[in-house]
């Protein structure tokens, strides 16, 4: 498989790695794709594939000689995103493309989730301090980032950012003094 993955024009990193050195070879070298190869121990792969999907390095696709249905079920829980039981190039050339455009929408998705939570947070924040509903902490927020000229997140991460400075009583800043 090393000789398909060169001859498609991408680099081998780490041809056999032990589990407990996986996240270090990620972490330093940022793979786009790991394929991690059942060889001689399922177990081995699992927790391959658990530690690279853990340390969310990159997507990992399974490499088969035959299907496998309990490995690739139990691959499935630990965040494979793909698996192939061919040797063709043609097929793990498709395979990594389809893998690295749904890995990229997963981040997106992440992000988008990330952003979501740290508005949230900053209009409860603003909610708490001001006594106002929903709807207004939220018009705070935007009008705050309009007249700024700048992003809706970077005016609550300043939100959620300042609040951990703040007393968590408004009248204790005055005594503090």
């Amino acid at each position: 498989m090393t000789t398909i993955v060169v001859s498609l024009g991408h680099e081998v990193i780490a041809r056999s790695i032990e589990v407990d050195e996986v996240a270090a070879v990620t972490s330093r070298e940022r793979p786009d794709v790991a394929l991690v190869g059942l060889g001689d121990s399922s177990d081995h792969a699992l927790d391959l594939i658990g530690e690279i999907v853990r340390q969310a390095a990159c997507p990992v696709i399974a490499l088969l000689e035959t299907d496998d249905h309990a490995f690739v079920s139990e691959a499935a829980k630990r965040g494979v995103f793909a698996y192939i039981t061919s040797g063709e190039a043609e097929q793990l050339q498709d395979s990594l493309a389809i893998v690295l455009r749904r890995f990229a929408e997963f981040q997106n998705l992440e992000g988008a989730f990330g952003r979501r939570a740290l508005i949230e947070r900053a209009k409860g924040i603003l909610m708490e301090r001001h006594a106002i509903d929903e709807n207004h902490a939220f018009e705070m927020l935007r009008a705050h980032a309009r007249s700024s000229n700048r992003k809706l997140t970077t005016i609550a991460d300043a939100v959620v950012d300042g609040h951990r400075l703040l007393p968590r009583d408004p009248d204790a800043a005055g005594s503090a003094g």
